[in-house]
């Protein structure tokens, strides 16, 4: 197990490195067109050199990315070349709200879908017929135009939650659960559509299997079955789809934050491409990337701790 954790640990790091060489290359390879979008149209050639200078930006790329991954490491991802606040202060800030918004909209996912998947492939007939409609028809809607919906029918219709803003948890569990509400459900259904299908087809194949009738004819019962040996079987495959899903989730949330105005990464993202603050950019880039590092990891090693045949590889 340690072996297979190192492995996964050392291919996280390396994946991190190269992606983040490109992202980087992509982003600062003009860096007279950085210096420039930073000093306005109205700079002389002279001046923008020089500002190029003094950012660093004349330097081989190769030299300021090694220079920018050390600052990595050490918990510094720089300044905006705009406002001058720090990348790490800037995000310290959003990365609370996007969390939240994951962190419950996969906690409800990963519960719910379980429970829908498995009731669809142990009752069949019209139970399974209802899920596989409402996972259909909740795939098929898109979650901004859901998330607009929900605005309008429960917040201006029926003002029962607040149409925008956020309110931190340091404020008040229940108002930080009240403005999360609307982002969350129109995130939800979505993210139930998929891993819920996914739940009942590989619980359908789990009792499909030889093992599962010899061990119902020897008289383990429907319970112990179940939870210590089907689900066991059908978690696999069913995580890989919830870490698929939570990665959809930060393009989504992308989209949630602006419909109702949530301070998250999101719209960091957005507000700094528009500004062309490219360190910020890189910033977001980054926490993106381990974020998404992070999630495979713990998929990985979950697969790993039900199904140890996955170790060998």
């Amino acid at each position: 197990m340690l072996r297979y954790i190192a492995i996964n640990l050392i291919r996280a790091a390396g994946l991190f490195v190269i992606v983040g060489f490109i992202t980087f290359t992509v982003t600062f390879t003009d860096g007279i067109g950085i210096a420039r979008s930073v000093l306005g149209l109205s700079a002389s050639d002279e001046q923008v050199a020089a500002k190029a200078e003094e950012l660093g930006l004349t330097r081989p790329l190769i030299v300021q990315y090694f220079d920018y991954l050390s600052g990595v490491v050490r918990g510094d991802l720089g300044a905006s070349f705009l406002t001058g606040q720090s990348v790490t202060e800037a995000l310290s800030t959003r990365i609370p709200v996007t969390l939240s918004l994951i962190v419950i909209t996969m906690t409800l996912t990963a519960i719910l879908s379980v429970v829908l998947g498995v009731t669809a492939a142990l009752y069949g007939g019209w139970v399974d017929r209802v899920v596989q409609f409402l996972s259909v028809l909740g795939a098929a809607v898109p979650g901004f135009i859901l998330a607009i919906g929900l605005v309008f029918a429960f917040a201006i219709a029926v003002p029962l939650y607040p149409a925008t803003g956020y309110i931190p948890i340091a404020d008040g569990v229940q108002g930080w659960l009240w403005s999360l509400t609307l982002p969350v459900t129109a995130l939800l259904v979505g993210t139930i559509a998929s891993s819920a299908q996914q739940f009942r087809g590989s619980v359908l194949d789990a009792l499909s299997q030889d093992y599962v009738r010899t061990l119902r004819s020897r008289g383990i019962k429907e319970g112990p079955l179940l939870f210590r040996h089907v689900l066991r079987n059908a978690a696999g495959p069913g995580l890989v789809v919830l870490s698929l899903t939570t990665l959809g989730l930060l393009g989504a949330a992308l989209f949630i934050e602006q419909v109702f105005a949530l301070p998250g990464i999101g719209q960091l993202i957005v507000s700094s491409a528009q500004a062309g603050d490219v360190p910020m950019v890189m910033g977001t880039v980054v926490f993106t990337m381990i974020l998404v590092l992070v999630i495979n990891f713990l998929a990985d090693l979950l697969i790993g701790v039900l199904n140890p045949k996955s170790r060998i590889r």
